[in-house]
């Protein structure tokens, strides 16, 4: 792993350097946006978690109440060779998500970092060039941490079990205006304050062969704690996702995910369409599975089923008015090994099923 990290470090170190020899233009065009969004629902899962926490997810993360999945507030600047975004949020999916950060840093201070969606600044070192840092959306998957941006509501198995949010820097190369190539570092898989004493590495690769398909590859490599065990060890991601939207009425995602991590591997896959019927109503629907037997990244707590191995399939109606949409999804995951859902009818609590029904009501500015 150090040998991947030293050749990113010398070239990190080698940035300023490029920089200062090019003459910067002048930043004319620089402008400032404010914006916000809020994402509020109600959830009812069938099997009745009694501490109405919701297990395996951090998207619609609660039984039976009225919550705010996600609001953020952002401030964008851009300009011609000068980027940044901060964004502060707050909701369930926030404290389900984030529930692996340290609670206190710098010694006994509260850990205020969760709060942070993003905060990231970016300089544009060539002109097909960008180089990026901070706490930033991760560079792996298909799904986007904001609901209004994917095509269901509730977020699929791979996207569930890959890291949403990292902190690093990352360099940006625009190859052509149909390839676009990608190399981070990071503290780690999914994690603001470091953990070890490593650093994680991942490229992306966006390609668009025809106007209508986008295919995609992302990886992980780094030394991260096993969900199940917590034994740290070198942990490899491969994650591989193609979208096809022929117009503005139909949309179809496919993803695959393949890791390992000391010798144990998982696999997670989904299937995702969108087809718009009207300017204003829009039905969505996916089907997913999630095969990590020994836990590497999804743990059950129970000892003849350490990890989660699951299907799921979910159907959705989404209903846009202007600036808001209203979104209800139904989502099952099913067939599970040993029992791994809180379920309060069962004798001991347990089902090897678990069916939720959402509605939520989001607005962008």
């Amino acid at each position: 792993m150090k040998n991947l990290i030293f050749p990113a470090c010398a070239a990190a170190l080698a940035f300023p350097a490029l920089l200062a020899a090019q003459p910067a233009p002048a930043d004319t065009a620089a402008r400032i946006t404010v914006g916000a969004f809020v994402d509020g629902y109600y959830g009812y899962d069938f099997a009745r978690p009694r501490s109405h926490d919701r297990a395996f997810t951090t998207q619609a993360a609660r039984h039976d109440e009225f919550a705010i999945n996600l609001a953020h507030v952002e401030v964008r600047y851009a300009a011609p060779t000068v980027r940044g975004r901060l964004a502060l949020q707050a909701g369930t999916s926030v404290q389900f998500n984030y529930a692996g950060e340290p609670d206190e840093i710098a010694g006994s201070q509260p850990n205020y970092l969760p709060l942070i969606q993003e905060a990231t600044l970016g300089v544009q070192v060539a002109p097909s060039v960008w180089i990026d840092g901070g706490i930033m959306f991760s560079h792996i998957g298909s799904e986007s941490w904001i609901s209004i941006d994917n095509p269901n509501y509730t977020r699929s198995l791979p996207a569930e079990f890959s890291p949403y949010y990292e902190t690093g820097v990352r360099a940006t190369w625009q190859a052509r205006s149909n390839l676009t190539a990608q190399i981070n570092v990071v503290n780690g898989w999914q994690i603001i304050s470091e953990t070890n004493h490593d650093k994680g590495a991942g490229i992306r690769v966006d390609w668009l062969p025809v106007a209508p398909l986008t295919l995609s590859y992302s990886n992980y490599v780094g030394r991260d704690a096993a969900a199940a065990t917590g034994e740290m060890d070198l942990r490899v991601l491969h994650d591989v996702s193609a979208r096809w939207a022929a117009d503005d009425r139909a949309l179809l995602v496919g993803t695959v995910d393949f890791g390992s991590q000391d010798g144990a591997n998982w696999i997670a896959g989904s299937l995702a369409g969108r087809y718009r019927l009207t300017p204003a109503v829009a039905v969505n629907g996916r089907i997913e599975r999630l095969d990590d037997e020994d836990g590497v990244v999804a743990a059950t707590g129970l000892d003849d089923a350490p990890g989660l191995v699951t299907n799921g399939a979910s159907v959705g109606v989404d209903v846009t008015r202007g600036a808001a949409v209203w979104r209800t999804e139904l989502r099952s995951l099913f067939g599970a090994d040993g029992r791994p859902f809180p379920a309060r009818g069962e004798d001991d609590g347990r089902a090897n099923s678990s069916t939720l029904l959402v509605t939520s009501l989001s607005l962008r500015i």
